[in-house]
């Protein structure tokens, strides 16, 4: 499961069974977004809208995405 809708700018991957946390990043700015995946047959991508601005923090305009093994 991956959340990014964070104030402190990170993105994380959680086990959706257990709540453990798998992996994080940190974005650009807050990523107060819901991410969108693509599966294709040799890929996994993850994009996330790390646009901030809510809650006095930083703004941007960027999109971010993860391709995964």
């Amino acid at each position: 499961m991956f959340i990014a809708a964070t104030q402190d700018a990170k993105f994380r991957a959680f086990d959706k069974r257990t709540g453990r946390l798998l992996w994080e990043t940190t974005l650009p700015a807050p990523g107060y977004a819901t991410p969108s995946t693509f599966a294709g047959a040799r890929q996994a991508i993850r994009v996330v809208a790390a646009g901030g601005g809510k809650l006095g923090s930083k703004s941007s305009d960027t999109y971010v995405a993860y391709t995964l093994p």
